[in-house]
Order: C-alpha cells, then structure tokens, then sequence
C-alpha cells in the first residue's frame, strides 16, 4: 500500500478527477491503479475569499509499488502507508467462569463492553440509566414539560453523555495504534455514515447515534455479553486491596476481579462513594461559562465567505482561545453548528447546559460554549471532590436565577459586555428548552470569569465578524465540560493506584473528553483487563485429580 498526502482538488471536482490526479501523482498509467481508498478529506477555510480546496490523504495499491516509491522517494508526501486494522490483543478460552464488569454504557463503556465480548470474555454492563427509547422519552420530558427523571437524562443511560451531543468524532489525542479507526469502523457497521471514515470533522448527530448505540448493543449481547439498565452500583466488595465484585442498589451482589469504572463526568454520587472507600482520587481542573448563539448564516458568511453554504462545505464552525489579562484561558468549547442548546442537568433544582446538533446540523442558530478555564488549587481548594461541590453552587444558582423551573438564565452579548441586564430579545432566538429568562448572568458565575469573558467576546469579534454583536445570546451555565476529578490509574495496568483489579476509564475518571478519546479509551481499558485475565488463568495453581 502507498500512501499519498497533500492532494489537493477543487470543492466541485468530479468523481473521476481523484483517480486521474492519483495516476497523475504518481506518473503511471492508469490501469497500474488497482484500487485506492480515501483515508481523510479536508479542508482550509483560513483564507475564506481566496480558493477553498478539497485536501486528500489517500490509501492506495498500485502494481509494482516498490518500484514507485524508489523514483518518488524524495516527495515526502508519497510513502509507504501505515498498517490501520485492528488486531485483539488476546481470546478468552473456553469456559472461563470470570466475567468483567463494565460499570457505564457511554462512549467508553460501550467499547470497552463491545471489545471484550469480541474477545469472548462475556462483559456484564451495569448502567444506571435506561435504554435509549426510554432514556429519550424521559430527556424529552424534561425539555418539554420541565419534568426531571434523576436517573435518566442527558447524562445518564445508554449511549452516555454523548447521545445528546453534537456526536462529534474528532480528537487531539496521539492515537499511535489507529484505536481511532477501530472506533469509527464499529459506527459504521452499527449504520453511521460511511462518510465519517474520512471527512475531517466526523460527526453522526443524536437521532442517528441511537440507532447506532442500540445496535452495538444488539452485538455484545449476541456475542455473550449481558447489558442491565437501572442498574446503579451503590458500593465495592474489597478484600485486601483487591476488588471481588460491586454491589448494586437493590442489594445485588456481582462478584468479579476486573470491573471497568466508565462513569461519565457526571455520576457524583459514585465519585462519593469511592472517596468513602478509600479509592485513590484527585480534583482535576475542568471549566465553566456559559453557551453563547448565533445565527449559523453569520458564522458561515465569516467564516467562508463567498463559499458559504456551499453543499460540500456545510455548516462552518469555528474554534475560538484568548488569555484575559487577568490570567484566565477563555475559550470555545463543543461548537454545534446548526444546532440547539440543551437542558442537561442530572440533579433536581440545578441548571447546566450543554450543545446538541442533528446530522443534519440544518437549525437556524449555531451554538458554543464560552468557558473559562479554572483549577484546583486556585479556585476550589479542599479535598478531591472539592470541584463537585463547586459544580453543584453555580448549577444551583443558575436554577434561582432562571426562575426555579429548570429554565435558564439567559442575556445578550451586548447587555453583558455593557453590564446591564436584558429585557428583550433582539434578532437572535434562543433555542434552549424548556426556556429562559432574561436578565443579568454576572450573578452565575464567580467574578474573575465574568471579567475574562467579558473581555474575550470583542477580541473574538474581531477573528469572527458579529461574533460579539449585540443580539447574540449567552445562556447559563456550562459547568460539565469536563469531570472534576481523576480517578488515577498506574499507566502501565491502567488499574487504580491503590485498588487491584478496578480499571478506571474514560471522561468520568479524566482519562478522555468527548466521544472519540472515550471510546479509544475504552479500547485501551479492555486490552488491558483481557491481558490480566489470561494472566491470572495462566498464574493460577494447575488443580490434581
């Protein structure tokens, strides 16, 4: 396989013009290009009156490949192309009587659940929440009729967090083994879009995702998996710093060495509990703001210009940092282009937000959080749930000052720079349901946040013409951007520092955020319980007849 990089064509391009330009490319004729595949399309926008160009990484096999790559060796963009399949670490044998459990059926419970019954190691998952169809109706209620189900929400059930979420597939992360692709092959066998294998921004949108989530269900099950919903974990079974099993709300007793800890950054309760049992945590920094609307026209007319709207491009989006003079990181966080802003709180009389976009991402306003950074040392000093608890005042402020009944508090860009409080709305439609009520957001969250934002909006509207206009609308708050605290793991077992056999994973133990990087990690947690489990059976006393 050969790969090519930096091939560019125009957004408009015909189907048969990428076969040409690789023929091209390479100088061969083209019958010697037996098949190629894209890896990844993407595009630069920087330059938004200038050309938009389509970019190309491209996967290909040719005949007589070698010879090829010794009379192109000095284009650094033609090389040999890295090896993307993904290999099982182990296979459980026949009969094995352990079962690991997966605590958490979101991103990473998911894959860590999905890997190991491909393994056949038969994971039991244990999520406190229910199953999407339920979980939907229940979140739908709260939007709609202000009615709050403490178990079955935006932040719990299956699919975790990230169902209702904008579904975005791209990360940061150094993914060394390709983990990503793993992940993004089991989407679109589950029914994602094929298109998500290489367009630049992947994203699938929340009525997609539960099709998709239901059926990777369907899969572990078939393969020897168990999954049980409202089925909430209440303590550990410990026997000299070693975990037997958990211990469920109804009293249930599951006894198994190996147990998968993949929270979501919102199960404060079990952070709780784990702190009384004595588990190794720490607070971690995370951030809060507040999620700021625009119409999506104006975000595609500033940020590709006379491209804007076009088909191939779709809805822009932007990514938005600035240091405040006094200190503080201000930045955009989960930007959900053609999209709505969500009621996302999991505890009664607290207000939290949160972005949600459709595959579509066709909805009039586009929508991001504007979250300032902040740490534990400097802002929530204490103890390692300290952050939780600093969570949980301004989620239960943001409730007062939207009226008690889960609305929101909400103002205009304008009113909030100026400092004065809103009375009406101007061009700009919120779409937060159940509601909001205007007025001043200074209360909402601590001064030294409020400063920073205050100054970072005009410094945006300058990089995103009308990014700070008057009518845009900020609606509070953000608060669950990340989790709180870390449940530390040894790097090498990725077991907890101080409990043997408890594997702490994904975004509610700080090992990931968003959908992406929580199910790599969930990859990456399932290898290593596979690798423990042989090697206990391997270690364990051969037993005489």
């Amino acid at each position: 396989m050969i790969r090519i990089t930096e091939l560019s064509l125009p957004l408009d391009h015909s189907p048969e013009a990428l076969r040409q330009a690789i023929v091209k490319r390479l100088g061969i004729p083209d019958a010697d290009l037996l098949n190629f595949s894209v890896f990844k399309r993407s595009y630069d926008a920087r330059k938004k009156n200038s050309v938009i160009l389509f970019i190309y990484i491209i996967d290909l096999e040719a005949r007589d490949e070698a010879s090829i790559l010794a009379r192109l060796a000095d284009d650094r963009n033609i090389r040999p192309a890295p090896d993307t399949h993904y290999y099982p670490v182990a296979q459980a044998p026949d009969g094995l009587s352990e079962r690991p459990l997966v605590v958490g059926f979101g991103p990473c419970g998911l894959f860590a659940a999905l890997l190991l019954a491909q393994m056949g190691f038969k994971p039991i998952v244990l999520e406190r929440g229910k199953d999407v169809r339920r979980r939907t109706k229940d979140t739908w209620a709260l939007w709609r009729k202000k009615t709050l189900t403490a178990e079955s929400n935006v932040q719990f059930g299956e699919g975790g967090a990230g169902l209702f979420s904008d579904g975005k597939l791209y990360s940061q992360i150094k993914d060394p083994k390709f983990y990503g692709r793993k992940v993004m092959h089991e989407f679109v066998r589950a029914g994602a879009p094929e298109e998500i294998m290489y367009v630049s921004k992947p994203h699938i949108g929340t009525f997609r995702l539960t099709g998709v989530v239901s059926t990777m269900r369907e899969e572990i099950i078939a393969l020897g998996g168990e999954v049980r919903f409202e089925s909430k974990v209440s303590d550990l079974l410990i026997e000299d710093g070693q975990l037997e099993g958990v211990v469920l709300e109804s009293g249930e007793q599951l006894h198994s060495r190996h147990v998968v800890l993949a929270l979501g950054h919102s199960s404060r309760d079990t952070f709780r509990m784990l702190h009384r049992q004595g588990v190794f945590l720490e607070a971690k920094p995370f951030a809060v703001g507040f999620r700021i609307e625009h119409p999506q026209s104006m975000i595609d007319q500033a940020r590709l210009g006379k491209y804007a709207g076009h088909p191939g491009l779709g809805a822009a989006d932007y990514k938005l940092v600035h240091q405040a003079s006094n200190g503080r990181a201000v930045y955009s966080f989960c930007m959900c282009p053609g999209g709505t802003v969500v009621a996302a709180t999991s505890e009664p009389e607290r207000v939290v937000t949160n972005g949600m976009s459709q595959y579509s991402r066709n909805e009039r306003n586009a929508n991001a959080g504007i979250v300032v950074g902040i740490n534990p040392e400097q802002d929530f000093p204490g103890g390692p749930l300290a952050g939780v608890e600093f969570q949980e005042h301004l989620e239960s402020r943001a409730y007062e000052l939207g009226g008690r009944d889960y609305c929101a508090p909400a103002q205009l860009v304008g009113d909030f720079i100026r400092g004065v409080p809103s009375r009406e709305f101007g061009e700009v439609e919120p779409s937060y349901k159940p509601g909001v009520r205007l007025g001043d957001l200074a209360p909402s969250l601590p001064d030294y946040a409020i400063e920073a934002i205050r100054e970072a909006l005009p410094v945006f509207g300058k990089q995103i013409r009308g990014f700070d206009c008057d009518d845009a609308v900020l609606t509070g708050i953000e608060t669950r951007t990340s989790s709180p605290v870390r449940i530390t793991r040894d790097p090498e077992t990725l077991q907890s520092l101080n409990l043997r056999g408890l594997y702490p994973a994904g975004e509610g133990a700080g090992y990931a955020g968003g959908i992406l990087s929580a199910g790599v990690d969930g990859i990456k947690v399932a290898e290593a319980v596979a690798r423990s489990m042989l090697a206990a059976l391997e270690a364990a006393p051969v037993q005489s007849h």
